[in-house]
């Protein structure tokens, strides 16, 4: 992988987390794209090996340094990096001692969010209009019937901000369902 004569000029021909060796490659900090030099890091073969190996932590000890630089992409890709190690004290120490950016902080703790998503009683992904069977016999809240177990649900709207419930319609009424009495049909 080559670098861009923009991002070359950049970093001066060195990777820009250890600041030692020759840049060989263009990182791109996720989420963002790769069709600006913003969002990406000059790095070296090493530092993009250790990146995808997450090896010794002791290696990063030189992120002290380019935690500070000024270019926001390098101090997300070098915050991130402390983040994978902050249960050790010198990357908890170089965290502590910077006040990044709050959209830089964001940016780089992106990669450790983990979507939302609805799920079955078996772990499988529910997605809207999807059918599901009542693994459960159900009271149903607000009126004079239940729903026995068995009993399927076609085309279920999945409620937002909470992974824990489905909303669909037995005997024509629409009610909230917990993804723990369902399972995928």
């Amino acid at each position: 992988m080559s670098i861009s004569k923009t991002l070359d000029e950049r970093c001066q021909g060195t990777c820009e987390l250890c600041n030692n060796a020759p840049a060989t490659a263009e990182y791109t900090v996720s989420p963002r794209k790769d069709d600006a030099i913003v969002n990406q890091v000059a790095l070296c073969d090493t530092c993009l090996t250790a990146i995808d190996t997450k090896g010794n932590g002791a290696y990063w000890s030189f992120l002290e340094g380019s935690i500070w630089n000024p270019e926001p992409s390098i101090q997300a890709l070098s915050y991130r990096i402390l983040q994978s190690y902050k249960d050790e004290d010198w990357a908890n120490d170089i965290i502590s001692s910077v006040e990044l950016d709050e959209n830089t902080v964001q940016w780089a703790m992106s990669a450790f969010e983990v979507a939302d998503v609805h799920k079955d009683v078996f772990g499988n992904i529910l997605e809207n209009g999807d059918n599901v069977v009542l693994t459960q016999a159900l009271d149903v809240k607000g009126t004079s019937f239940s729903a026995p177990k068995g009993t399927v649900v076609k085309k279920i709207r999945l409620v937002q901000d909470n992974t824990g419930q489905i909303e669909g319609k037995i005997n024509d009424q629409t009610i909230v369902i917990l993804t723990k009495y369902v399972k995928k049909g």
